[in-house]
């Protein structure tokens, strides 16, 4: 179908990462957008700065009556099936976010970037690889790229990257488009990728999937998918990857045979995301390049790829670097809400910590996100803050789910603290007050893929 068959378009939720910037890409691509969402953000403040008109407060006084299509969160459908009732009443074409962005994506040249961790950053990575290189992608990230300064990038229209010498004229559709997949719901198979990227597998969205074979089943019908002129970019020797890649057509392609990279952002995690963003942009380029074979580029590609990745400034939440508190502490804010994340990126702080002030202490604010992801992943949480000093612990961010009373904040203190970290479930207030202990040498993190973040902006902006 292709974007340009959607002529004005209303987005609820409008101020969601990837709603957002679905928004800003089919007002690119000249339709009239509009939208709503319950509360101003970053995001909401991106949108008003690119001239994209939205509400705040989710009604249907806000949906213009000449609307062709409603595009809606998955996270509103679930938390208010009622109010969803009500908006198709309306009688309008209603679609998901992720169905829209199967829509969208039909007609170009799909790279998804899938997989339980690192897959914002290596999107972002990618897009910027791609950018710098001249292949003019666009990009559809989960967060907001420093280097882009928004979560999507408008890209031109490129020849077909299957058929690099062919003389056919091409189109609007004809386009290179770098997109964040989820895999959450089964969203992943939304999209019919030509390169598939999958960084690692690990069970998470346990609401929806009961076990990790489970999980695993959605990435399977994935690579399965994958055209054989495709390719699917992963690391084969991952214990949670190498059984699902026998059902593969696709050629596939070992990032971590990719060299280490000069980057500005810490940790092994993040080497990971180079390399597999470096490995992508080798597929795609090598398919648009005339007389280059079998995914090899020449040296000076590679240099330019190393480059790129080298001035890289990161994404928006992604272990960034917020400024000093009033009492001289350095400020960091992550997205990590898993376990897995979570100690990743505390051990790289502790790392990047101990080069600077050995002496320093750590003081972690995380938001437990999903009581069924702080319940069913309680004892990998538990164990996940051992770089830190000291741990506060929000109350659990509910998003689409109702507390059953079968896990607290409070339990999950009393299980960090059973492993030798000094943990305390308190509110937001209370964790920007306990935060007063931190002083120069200290690093604060708060984490969370809830709304944490804003006691880090109010940190850095009462100093």
């Amino acid at each position: 179908m292709g974007s340009n068959n959607f002529k004005k378009v209303h987005f609820i939720g409008i101020g969601g990462i990837g709603m957002s910037a679905l928004a800003q890409m089919l007002a690119d691509e000249g339709a009239v957008v509009s939208g709503s969402d319950r509360s101003e953000s970053p995001v909401t403040e991106m949108l008003e700065s690119k001239g994209i008109h939205f509400v705040i407060g989710q009604n249907l006084e806000s949906v213009p009556s000449d609307a062709d299509t409603i595009v809606y969160s998955d996270a509103l459908e679930l938390a208010d099936p009622e109010f969803m009732k009500q908006v198709r009443a309306l009688g309008m074409h209603t679609i998901s976010y992720f169905g829209m962005l199967g829509k969208v994506s039909e007609g170009k040249r799909t790279v998804a970037v899938a997989g339980t961790h690192g897959k914002t950053t290596t999107t972002g990575m990618l897009a910027k690889i791609l950018l710098d290189v001249g292949a003019n992608p666009t990009a559809i990230v989960g967060s907001i790229v420093k280097d882009f300064g928004s979560n999507y990038l408008a890209g031109k229209p490129m020849w077909d990257i299957s058929c690099p010498t062919s003389d056919v004229g091409h189109d609007m559709s004809d386009m290179l488009f770098v997109v964040e997949a989820c895999e959450y719901r089964d969203h992943l198979l939304e999209l019919a990728p030509q390169v598939l990227v999958i960084n690692n597998i690990e069970w998470d969205h346990t609401d929806y999937f009961p076990s990790l074979e489970a999980l695993q089943e959605t990435f399977r019908k994935a690579i399965a998918r994958v055209p054989e002129s495709g390719a699917i970019v992963t690391n084969p020797h991952d214990s949670n990857v190498a059984p699902l890649l026998a059902s593969a057509k696709a050629k596939v392609i070992d990032y971590t045979q990719e060299p280490a990279y000069e980057l500005r952002m810490p940790g092994e995690f993040n080497q990971m995301n180079a390399r597999a963003a470096a490995a992508a942009a080798r597929v795609v380029l090598a398919r648009m390049t005339p007389g280059v074979g079998n995914y090899a580029l020449t040296p000076g590609v590679d240099g330019l790829i190393a480059e790129s990745l080298a001035n890289f400034h990161g994404t928006w939440r992604r272990f960034e670097y917020k400024g000093k508190s009033v009492n001289g502490a350095d400020v960091y804010d992550d997205y990590a809400h898993h376990p897995t994340a979570v100690r990743a990126t505390l051990e790289a702080l502790r790392d990047k910590l101990r080069k600077a002030t050995p002496c320093g202490k750590i003081f972690v604010a995380f938001h437990p996100h999903l009581y069924s992801r702080t319940r069913d992943l309680l004892d990998e949480f538990a164990t996940a803050f051992g770089a830190a000093d000291k741990v506060f612990i929000a109350p659990i961010f509910a998003a689409r789910e109702v507390d059953d009373g079968t896990v607290s904040s409070e339990m999950l203190a009393e299980r960090i603290r059973a492993n030798g970290v000094d943990a305390t479930a308190l509110d937001f207030d209370a964790i920007t007050q306990a935060f007063a202990e931190a002083g120069p040498g200290d690093a604060i993190m708060t984490m969370g893929a809830g709304d944490i973040y804003k006691i880090a902006d109010k940190l850095v902006c009462i100093s």
